[in-house]
């Protein structure tokens, strides 16, 4: 049984690239028409719906929307609508995306420092779009430390499309790259990806978080901690060091 790290999985929005707030300003713009054209007077602001559906794929938020009572749609959406929408939401979190993204502070010094080490394989493990992460990573100029084919999508890698927290990704990618989960770290930035990354806290995985600035990083390392997090980092300079003490755990196990 291996003792060793080998494997490290990146989420990407927010993890690796500044782009939750960007993606759900265009979001709540497409989601405030779907409303009007349902006539529901209420909007969303870009912040509201990161608050409540962070983590969540764009046809799921807009399938939970209507459970609300005051959000009651006249008519339901066929799958057909859903799915325009859905490209709709791509199309314009993309060209926001392309515009204005950059990486997380810190992010990419440590994965050209993980490159030149040659010490661990690298992939990415999102619940976003693949066309979408990869706009992403290229923008942030991160694109050149990860091999095409281990850039994994939970709405496009599989042959049933699924969203975080669901352990599907994570899975099919461990076995994509033909390793076992407990030589793998996930990191991730939310509840949703700390629970697809732990698979349900049965997989046997690694998984630590980054929580960022701002007032609210206390209680947002709690919440990933209570997820399943091994190890909370506020800054990717913390990385190493985080690593470092997964790889002892790994080394007690």
């Amino acid at each position: 049984m291996t003792k060793q790290i080998t494997t490290i999985l990146f989420d990407c929005d927010n993890t690796l690239v500044l782009s939750e707030t960007l993606a759900f300003e265009a979001c709540a713009d497409l989601t405030n028409e779907i409303l009007a054209r349902q006539n529901v007077p209420q909007r969303f602001t870009g912040p509201q719906l990161q608050a409540e559906f962070v983590g969540q794929s764009f046809q799921d938020m807009v399938h939970e929307i209507p459970r609300c009572e005051i959000y009651d749609f006249k008519t339901p959406l066929s799958a057909a609508a859903l799915q325009h929408y859905a490209s709709m939401e791509d199309d314009r979190v993309i060209a926001k995306l392309a515009q204005k993204l950059t990486p997380c502070d810190g992010a990419n010094d440590v994965l050209a420092e993980l490159v030149r080490a040659r010490r661990f394989h690298l992939a990415v493990v999102s619940g976003s779009a693949l066309r979408r992460v990869r706009v992403s990573l290229e923008k942030a100029g991160q694109s050149g430390f990860f091999d095409r084919d281990e850039v994994f999508s939970a709405s496009c890698s599989l042959e049933i499309p699924v969203s975080k927290p669901d352990p599907a990704i994570y899975r099919h990618a461990v076995r994509a790259l033909g390793r076992v989960p407990r030589e793998c770290v996930a990191v991730e930035d939310s509840r949703s990806g700390v629970l697809a990354a732990r698979g349900g806290r049965d997989s046997g995985g690694w998984v630590y978080g980054g929580v960022g600035g701002g007032g609210e990083r206390e209680e947002m390392g709690r919440v990933l901690v209570e997820a399943g997090c091994a190890v909370v980092m506020e800054h990717w300079r913390e990385f190493a060091g985080c690593l470092e003490g997964i790889q002892r755990m790994v080394e007690e196990a």
